[in-house]
């Protein structure tokens, strides 16, 4: 039922919108009609409603409806996507609609993608609405044209707010906005999400100075219920792995029965491994794609159109298109391997079915039995209704930094006014005078160890509290360096025709040669040579290596980590589980015995003549990964002779030449005091973390007129640098902001906090006789988490997990 104001405002419609929905058969939502509501009444909104409820229209009707009332050029409304993926598909569903209106609106983009002519002429001639991204929006800012060309502008429309809101894309983006509400103090600010536990500090966050009341919150109806299950080929879950590949043929069947399927994966290795292993039994030769942030920008375009014309049964891709993109013949949404997140699987599915009235399909497909307790967690949770929570921190400095220079190329500033801009950008609220201060200095000086050196200088003071850049340069220099997302160093993969297929990192390509075969872009490509920065490859028809990528390793997130150690502890819950999952449980629960959720069980035991220590603490793969680090130096010292460890986000197991009689010695709590600091020091971890904070905040450059630096350039300068401040100042900025990143992001010290103090309190130690059933998913691992995946070394594994299942479960 609508009350009168939404009837009254759907009266109220410019005629050609109006009559364009009566055109379809189609009445505007009561949540798009309130978010006209709020825009005619000069209000800022935030709206969450269900995929395929109309979110981007109800975010863009207002412009619509506003701009068909009057004519006139300049910039009217920006649109922020975090994907440049997503901005393509807004413009393409958006042109649709103002074309068969009639409305001589002029909708474009601006991402990296843009041609360079393109994007001069958006600066002196802009569209109406303009799509873009964070990092395009702060360029944009960074221009002293800036000032007249975001002076009129009416609203700024974020769409997809949770994907990057809390990360140092949202500093960006808030920066950028508390720019855009000093030169466009009428500006409103809309949000539009799905998916969040925690709306109120979405609105806070999006607020000018977050005071929440300046956004109203719009909720849309509820969609219909998602139809969920796990495949289960056989009824059987193999002991090892974490893909689903042993379900290959069981997807492709999926994909047949099903108009057009996503297959989503964690990671681009997996996805390039699955497309392999699905085209090998695509007996009907039915068209299959590849899609992720590697391709080349034409791969992912064509693709992208192809999906959007129907003209693909089934897609493999990764976070790539996490978010928002609208294809309306997806049917079946399928994730391989565990799903790490209730809002993250939630989200994926959504991408099934853009109806609101119908059921969004999805199937998840765990690859091990740890796998598959996790997503009967994620299943559970979105029947209940639970989302992962949401965790908002301070903004980071390195961020503050390139904006700040940011605003200087485009004009001389007055610190007391910046800092007031700034502050009243929710991550910098509580930004401190000092901190400031030391930010400005750091920009002019590079600090204390590095002002001698005169590239460092960019900002100089003109007096009276203003700033102006150093040298004409300096701008240039920024343009092409700015951005927040610190790739690995990359190498161009292309035909030796020309053909560009997309990038792989540095660190992979080095253990190529000649010869050598690799499965990229959905082929297998053989290396012919290397030149410059390219590796020149040819198709070829042999079996290839998978490419393997760096960077952050998604943990299960602390919502179903809970909800896996109840499921454990819950005998009464099992019924609902497979035949052989729910004996693995048994049986283990005979020979060792299973935790109470507040308990860490610790197992140790010989095999093969090593002995093993195997923690299940489900505190997600960073935290047992740091801390098998800290462990086998514990175990070192202590003369147990450790041999290594390995971990997954269930467990952690550690193995040596001697018994290890006391864990809980292992797990004191100061391992996290000085070992934890020395460990990180020394590692490559806090190297890893300076290298991105240094290239964000602008001390070392990536690009340089004319010419790029090669990673290991970039590397070395950074390595460099790190030296220098570690030994002379030690508490220079840039050294801070990496180690909160190695302490937040790496790490993962709050979980790594919360583990150590449940060993402290409530560990669970069982000696037993040989191995047991919850070790063998990560005993089949031990020694062999090196080896590259699609080998024949996986065949190997399935027999070798066979053997060691059969020795645990002998009761």
């Amino acid at each position: 039922m609508r009350g009168p104001t939404t009837s009254s405002l759907e009266a109220e419609l410019p005629k050609v919108v109006s009559s364009w929905f009566a055109g379809r058969g189609w009445e505007p939502r009561r949540h798009q009609l309130e978010m006209l509501a709020l825009a005619r009444s000069g209000k800022s909104a935030l709206l969450v409603a269900a995929t395929g409820s109309g979110k981007t229209l109800a975010g863009f009707l207002p412009t619509i409806c506003e701009l068909a009332g009057r004519s006139g050029e300049g910039l009217h409304t920006l649109y922020v996507s975090p994907l440049k993926a997503l901005a393509v598909d807004v413009q393409r569903n958006l042109i649709g609609p103002i074309a068969e209106m009639g409305l001589p609106i002029r909708v474009e983009t601006r991402t990296g993608d843009t041609p360079s002519d393109r994007k001069a002429r958006q600066r002196v001639r802009p569209p109406q609405v303009l799509l873009t991204t964070p990092e395009s929006l702060s360029l944009l800012l960074s221009y002293p044209d800036s000032f007249t060309l975001f002076a009129d502008l009416k609203t700024i429309v974020v769409d997809e707010l949770h994907g990057f809101a809390k990360e140092k894309r949202g500093d960006l983006l808030s920066l950028s906005m508390a720019r855009l509400q000093a030169l466009a103090p009428g500006l409103r600010r809309v949000g539009l999400s799905a998916t969040i536990s925690d709306p109120e500090a979405y609105r806070s966050w999006l607020a000018p100075h977050a005071d929440i009341d300046a956004v109203e919150l719009v909720e849309g109806e509820p969609g219909a219920e998602p139809d969920l299950s796990i495949l289960i080929p056989e009824g059987k879950i193999p002991w090892g792995g974490h893909s689903g590949r042993h379900a290959a043929r069981e997807v492709m069947e999926l994909i047949e029965r099903h108009r057009t399927t996503l297959v989503f994966c964690n990671t681009r290795s997996l996805a390039e491994l699955i497309f392999q292993d699905l085209w090998a039994v695509n007996d009907n030769a039915l068209p299959i794609g590849i899609h992720h942030g590697s391709l080349a920008i034409e791969a992912r375009r064509k693709v992208e159109s192809a999906m959007a014309e129907g003209q693909l049964r089934g897609l493999v891709c990764t976070a790539s298109l996490d978010l928002g993109i609208d294809w309306g013949d997806v049917d079946l949404v399928v994730q391989m391997g565990a799903p790490k997140g209730s809002s993250r699987l939630l989200q994926r599915i959504g991408r099934a079915n853009h109806r609101l009235d119908e059921p969004s399909k999805g199937t998840v497909v765990p690859g091990n039995r740890f796998e598959y307790l996790e997503a009967r967690a994620g299943l559970d949770a979105i029947d209940e209704g639970e989302l992962d929570p949401e965790t908002f921190r301070p903004g980071t400095l390195d961020v503050l930094s390139q904006h700040i220079l940011g605003v200087a190329c485009a004009a001389p500033f007055e610190e007391r006014e910046l800092l007031a801009e700034i502050r009243s950008a929710a991550p910098y609220a509580g930004l401190k005078d000092a901190t400031f201060a030391e930010v400005l200095s750091f920009i002019a000086t590079g600090g204390y160890a590095l002002k001698a050196y005169d590239k460092f200088r960019r900002l100089v003071p003109e007096g009276d509290g203003r700033w102006r850049i150093a040298r004409p340069i300096v701008s240039q220099q920024h343009r092409m360096n700015a951005g927040v997302i610190v790739e690995q160093p990359l190498l161009t993969v292309r035909f030796r025709g020309g053909r560009r297929l997309g990038t792989i990192e540095e660190g992979y390509a080095s253990t190529l040669a000649p010869g050598d075969h690799f499965y990229f872009s959905g082929l297998s490509l053989e290396v012919e040579q290397f030149k410059d920065s390219d590796i020149i490859v040819h198709a070829s028809s042999k079996s290839a290596r998978i490419v393997t990528y760096g960077g952050q390793r998604m943990s299960m997130s602390t919502h179903l980590a809970n909800r896996v150690r109840h499921m454990l502890a819950d005998r009464h819950d099992w019924h609902r589980f497979p035949d052989d999952v729910r004996e693995w449980l048994e049986v283990q629960e005979r020979r060792s015995c299973l935790p109470e959720p507040h308990q860490l069980l610790v197992e140790t035991f010989e095999h093969e003549k090593l002995h093993y220590m195997v923690a299940y603490s489900f505190e997600g793969w960073n935290a047992h990964q740091s801390l098998g680090m800290l462990i086998t130096r514990r175990m070192e010292n202590a003369d147990l002779k450790p041999l290594g460890f390995v971990a997954n986000d269930y467990a952690l197991a550690c193995y040596g030449l001697e018994p290890i009689r006391d864990p809980r010695a292992l797990f004191s709590p100061d391992i996290l005091e000085r070992e934890f600091i020395d460990w990180v020091e020394q590692s490559y971890l806090l190297k890893t973390a300076f290298r991105e904070v240094a290239v964000i905040g602008g001390l070392v450059d990536r690009h340089h007129p004319g010419k790029r630096k090669t990673g290991r350039q970039v590397s070395f300068s950074t390595d460099l640098i790190y030296d220098v401040l570690r030994r002379y100042e030690p508490e220079h900025l840039l050294l801070r902001a990496a180690w909160n990143d190695a302490r937040a992001r790496m790490t993962e010290l709050g979980r790594l906090v919360r583990l150590v103090d449940r060993a402290s309190a409530t560990m669970l130690h069982v000696e037993a006789e040989r191995m047991t059933p919850m070790a063998v998913p990560l005993m089949v691992i031990v020694g062999r988490e090196a080896l590259p995946p699609g080998t024949r070394a996986d065949e190997s594994l399935l027999i070798e997990a066979q053997a060691l299942a059969d020795e645990a479960m002998r009761v």
